[in-house]
């Protein structure tokens, strides 16, 4: 690691304590040329998840697309940005855990619809009717229905 002030190469880590629930370390380090202290992080580089499209198309997760469908979904509804937030990184953590490079967006909305149907049965709705292209209202009742039914 070079200083940041007289860019000597040579250092030494005088502590290290894991950040962010361990998906970082923190290292305070001294330049052994000049003494000045610093502060380095350490974290693991993932590969990018990429989204197969219904299309076919390939392209980059986005957490913005993902975090604006799910605010939009549970618009006027008493839901916290916290709580969303928190539904975003639990389905960003569960995409990341079980695929490696690619996912479809089938399964990314059918993870987001299942924890919005524990959360509120109207942004669930809403982002279905979204998410499953609903066409007219009959398919808007079948799956209000289907919600009721499952109570």
């Amino acid at each position: 690691m070079r200083c940041p002030k007289c860019e000597h190469v040579n250092d030494k880590v005088i502590d290290s304590r894991a950040v962010r629930n361990g998906d970082v370390i923190r290292r305070r380090r001294v330049c052994i040329a000049c003494g000045y202290r610093f502060t380095t992080y350490e974290e693991v580089v993932k590969a990018a998840l990429r989204v197969i499209k219904r299309d076919g198309r390939h392209e980059e997760f986005d957490r913005k697309k993902l975090m604006h469908g799910m605010e939009v979904a549970c618009e006027k509804r008493p839901i916290s940005a916290q709580q969303i937030e928190g539904l975003v990184d639990a389905v960003i953590t569960e995409l990341e855990s079980e695929y490696d490079r690619e996912v479809s967006s089938t399964t990314i909305g059918r993870k987001v619809m299942d924890r919005l149907e524990k959360l509120d049965e109207v942004a669930y709705v809403r982002f279905a009717s979204v998410y499953r292209r609903f066409r007219d209202v009959n398919q808007f009742l079948s799956e209000v229905e289907g919600l009721i039914g499952r109570q």
